[in-house]
């Protein structure tokens, strides 16, 4: 009898923490991904760093640089370069708004949570985001704090 395999999780929710800290998010998207067989297979052993990553328009697409997904470990010589542009896939009216409000000045758009919805399909949520000041950053951990001191009080 065949033994179960269980190095692949049900559910892959990777948020990337440091988006919600360093930026102030104004819109959210889901996009797909292009991505190779390996790829993905890492994705669901949830072996993905989206700390530094962020995207960028070429030629009127949208690509995602510095995703880093780990290599595949049972991969062959076909295995992916963990650090290749990645195409993301969205609506050509959506790809026309980002392009627009990523070209005024402070914004950018980063992956912030790269997720596996019910159909098996990795998708990326990316956000249109405004780099935070130190002081917004202050302002953020005092609230978080308090929010924290509320909960504790109430139990």
């Amino acid at each position: 009898m065949a033994q179960k395999n269980d190095r692949f999780q049900k559910i892959v929710n990777i948020k990337n923490r440091k988006a919600r800290y360093n930026y102030e998010w104004i819109d959210t998207y889901k996009a797909g991904m292009s991505l190779k067989g390996t790829e993905i297979k890492s994705i669901r052993e949830g072996k993905v760093n989206l700390g530094d990553a962020f995207c960028v328009f070429r030629d009127d697409e949208l690509y995602v640089r510095n995703l880093h997904i780990t290599p595949y470990s049972q991969g062959t010589y076909a295995n992916h370069d963990p650090m290749r542009e990645r195409k993301l896939l969205l609506q050509k009216k959506e790809l026309g708004k980002l392009q627009e409000k990523s070209e005024e000045k402070g914004l950018t758009i980063v992956p912030t949570r790269l997720f596996i919805n019910d159909r098996g399909l990795a998708k990326l949520e990316i956000a249109l985001a405004r780099g935070k000041k130190l002081h917004d950053k202050r302002d953020s951990l005092k609230e978080k704090d308090s929010k924290r001191e509320l909960r504790e009080f109430k139990m």
